[in-house]
């Protein structure tokens, strides 16, 4: 059976359409399948909704919902946790990655050359804004952080139920589910898909998210920012130094009676602005090793229901 986990977050416009094309899938896929919906906190109706129609869908499925929003990849590790497959997928509820990937993960993985499905994207039809940055993002991320990531980045995935525990025992928190995934190893296949556009609802995928998941993306999985910083300050330790005989060495020989103004200013704010970006990366890291050692749950589960289960 393929457990198939979809996080919902301000998706309650897209619901009617997701029931629709997901119960059509469902009938492609030999094994069965059951579906998994974490409601991550969301402010509209979209718990309603579900608790509604779930009952007649005629497809087996989870509801469970959360305490709080914890965010999506907290919202699908808790699915994956509740999920009883032995295969599992991940899709998002906006539909923009077309739920027949999960029906093309299961074929591949039930055929046993592969533990791990990704669904890469070779086309978005997002704002130009949106890709040049989403480009430029995931070019330095694979050149500098994970080479194995794809150059779009990855939005769903499929794992057997082996990588789905594996996946479970780490229990970092602010991380990326994808990442870690690809730190895992096992067996992998890239699936190419092309990113549909969104047609219900506006995305809560804001700046602010964005940003978040970049950082997040960055400081657990590479010590990058730390050896850039010490290049810099060993780099700027060196120039002053030089700097600093030159200067001595033309006050003794009577080449300079006053010392200037502004080299002095252009110190204080080099060496003031390196020290802030010192404290700064320094500390994100700080953070993410407090975060971790509190040893918090990354999601609390306020209540779980199941439709159609089987025997």
């Amino acid at each position: 059976m393929l457990s198939l986990v979809i996080p919902i977050y301000q998706n309650e416009a897209s619901l009617p359409r997701l029931l629709r094309e997901v119960g059509a899938v469902a009938s492609d896929i030999p094994g069965g399948l059951e579906v998994v919906f974490v409601v991550d906190g969301s402010p509209d109706g979209s718990m309603t909704f579900l608790r509604e129609q779930l009952p007649s869908w005629g497809v087996p499925a989870q509801l469970i919902e959360l305490s709080r929003n914890f965010g999506s990849f907290a919202a699908i590790a808790a699915g994956l946790r509740q999920g009883r497959g032995e295969y599992f997928a991940v899709i998002s509820a906006d539909l923009q990655e077309p739920p027949e990937l999960a029906a093309t993960f299961h074929r591949l993985m039930a055929s046993g050359d592969t533990d791990v499905a990704f669904g890469y994207r070779t086309g978005r039809a997002d704002p130009w804004s949106s890709r040049a940055l989403s480009a430029l993002f995931w070019g330095l991320y694979r050149r500098f952080v994970m080479p194995d990531m794809p150059s779009g980045g990855v939005d769903v995935f499929g794992c057997t139920r082996v990588v789905r525990d594996r996946l479970l025992e780490l229990k970092e928190i602010n991380t990326n589910l994808i990442a870690l995934l690809l730190w895992l190893g096992f067996r992998r296949v890239f699936v190419p898909y092309e990113r549909r556009p969104r047609e219900e609802g506006r995305s809560a995928w804001t700046l602010g998210k964005k940003w978040r998941y970049a950082l997040d993306s960055i400081f657990n999985f590479t010590d990058l920012p730390i050896r850039v910083l010490l290049g810099l300050g060993a780099a700027a330790t060196i120039a002053s130094g030089v700097a600093g005989l030159t200067v001595f060495v033309f006050w003794q020989t009577g080449h300079i009676s006053v010392l200037g103004y502004t080299p002095l200013m252009l110190a204080i704010i080099s060496f003031g602005g390196l020290t802030a970006l010192g404290l700064g990366i320094v500390g994100q890291y700080l953070w993410l090793s407090l975060q971790n050692t509190r040893n918090r749950p990354s999601f609390i589960v306020r209540s779980a229901d199941e439709f159609n289960s089987r025997p």
